[in-house]
């Protein structure tokens, strides 16, 4: 029953199907946003406040740019280049409208940052833009499999939860964390980013 929940939650935030998106270079150039050292990874999940079931799966990385995985998200940015749910040119500002969208009165964000090396960086970004397009409802599973591969990551579980997940990335070293809560309405979230779709990248 709690997997068939999960399922259901995955797939209300998550109803971009496995569809190939690929940005020109040009495009992707344009966007690029380096926000420089320290590097690192943050993991990004949804919690449904009702049912206190997990509902998404996303990593920021920073390394020799900012970018987010995305998997099978809904989120975008007219303005802002994908290739395969990975989304470029994460500036703060970008980071912002991405939280912002998610975290409304049904749903809140938990953000987990660890500091890694260069290295290690460089390699979640290569692995996130070589993973593919991401089916429905398969968020938390490529998530969990981009970061099970990389160094310092290996005692985190393959798994379709994206609460078990967070649980084991909070387990990892040097972790912070904090959870973004929003009173907006369902019918209002993600109203920043509609607002601010004019605005010059920052």
């Amino acid at each position: 029953m709690r997997f068939a929940l999960c399922l259901v939650a995955l797939m209300g935030l998550s109803s971009c199907g496995a569809v190939s998106v690929y940005a020109p270079d040009d495009q992707v150039e344009a966007a690029r946003f380096v926000a420089g050292p320290p590097t690192y990874i943050t993991l990004y999940t949804v919690i449904n406040n009702n049912s206190g079931s997990g509902a998404h799966s996303a990593i920021l990385v920073n390394a020799s740019e900012r970018v987010i995985f995305d998997p099978a998200g809904t989120w975008h940015h007219p303005r802002l280049p994908e290739r395969n749910d990975v989304h470029f040119g994460m500036s703060d500002k970008m980071i912002a409208f991405y939280v912002d969208y998610h975290a409304r009165v049904t749903f809140r964000v938990i953000e987990q940052k660890v500091l890694v090396s260069p290295e290690i960086a460089e390699l979640v970004l290569q692995r996130v833009k070589d993973y593919g397009a991401v089916p429905k409802a398969m968020c938390t599973n490529a998530t969990s499999t981009i970061l099970r591969g990389v160094p310092g990551f290996e005692s985190l579980p393959s798994t379709w939860y994206p609460k078990k997940l967070s649980d084991a990335f909070g387990l990892l070293p040097g972790v912070t964390t904090r959870t973004i809560t929003d009173d907006d309405d369902d019918s209002n979230h993600g109203v920043l980013l509609v607002q601010a779709n004019g605005d010059p990248l920052e």
